[in-house]
């Protein structure tokens, strides 16, 4: 099939590796060269991963670094100049850019918030949904509401994004919902400490990316900082995820880095293949999922016969 360019998009999916600072200047330069790097090879869309700039813990007092309670206000001193940089980047830069997640303080809790900048340098946010345990038992972080759809406006079309962060990958009903939303790509931001905890993530985005016949980006954070409980260890492999199916990737691998690989991982994403899967695709998960869904009632427990003897 071929390419429609009114309906590609360049992507960059950071594996964003935390540093400890010497103070603000040091994380604006970090950003702003990161940014000027994906912005370089084009890309239109950039996505920094799950608590990427939690490596601002290194600016607060020592007796803050492994106290993951009592930072959360103490961070909350950065968030102005965080939103300041992140905004004047896509305007200079002329891109969307998703953020790094921020715990914000939101009424009496804290949320897990990934702040959205459009090109304009316009910002609106999607917080978690779901907490891990360690976010629930030991961070004392809570779920946000509602979920959006963002549109990215790109030369003769409009790109329609929604965002799972990490664990929120992990639940179908979610991204189904921003699917029906009008989202054709599931941006995932992610912090995991182990192999295990990235392979549950991007098996998430993967089935996501079937399940809806869209396209699925994965952004991990990379850490080894032991100065701070809070992301001690982080670990994963930047990814871009498909639907097995017609001129996409037969293993749904569209791109991905090298295990705990820094960098970025800039793709083009031809929405074209995805619209044209969904509509004459070897399956077609995406009209399939209302007859599934239309089956009433419960499964039925049917018990079987108890085995002969002797």
């Amino acid at each position: 099939m071929t390419a429609q360019r009114d309906a590609v998009v360049r992507v960059a999916a950071a594996a964003y590796p935390i540093e400890f600072l010497d103070g603000w200047a040091a994380f604006e330069t970090k950003v702003t060269r990161w940014v000027a790097d994906a912005a370089g090879q084009g890309a239109q869309l950039l996505v920094f991963p799950e608590y990427a700039p939690l490596e601002l813990i290194s600016l607060l007092p020592n007796t803050l670094h492994h106290d993951v309670r009592g930072m959360r206000p103490a961070l909350q001193a950065f968030l102005p100049n965080f939103l300041s940089l992140h905004a004047r980047l896509a305007r200079e830069y002329r891109v969307g850019l998703v953020a790094g997640s921020f715990p914000v303080a939101y009424g009496d809790v804290f949320v897990n918030r990934a702040y959205v900048f459009g090109p304009d340098g316009t910002h609106s946010h999607q917080d978690k949904l779901l907490m891990t345990r360690f976010e629930a038992e030991e961070w004392d972080i809570a779920p946000g509401e509602g979920t959006r759809v963002f549109e990215l406006p790109l030369p003769g079309w409009t790109l329609r994004f929604g965002i799972a962060i990490c664990y929120d990958s992990e639940f179908p009903a979610l991204a189904r919902h921003l699917a029906e939303g009008g989202a054709e790509l599931l941006v995932v931001p992610s912090f995991t400490g182990s192999r295990a905890g990235y392979t549950r993530v991007r098996v998430g985005s993967m089935a996501r990316a079937l399940e809806n016949q869209c396209y699925a980006l994965h952004a991990p954070l990379i850490a080894d900082a032991p100065w701070t409980y809070a992301v001690e260890d982080a670990h994963g492999a930047a990814g871009i995820y498909t639907p097995a199916d017609n001129g996409l990737p037969a293993d749904g691998v569209l791109g991905q880095l090298g295990w705990n690989e820094p960098g970025w991982l800039v793709t083009d994403l031809d929405l074209a293949l995805t619209r044209h899967v969904r509509a004459d695709g070897h399956v077609l998960n995406w009209r399939d999922r209302v007859v599934g869904e239309a089956r009433p009632g419960p499964a039925q427990l049917v018990t079987l016969g108890a085995p002969e003897r002797g």
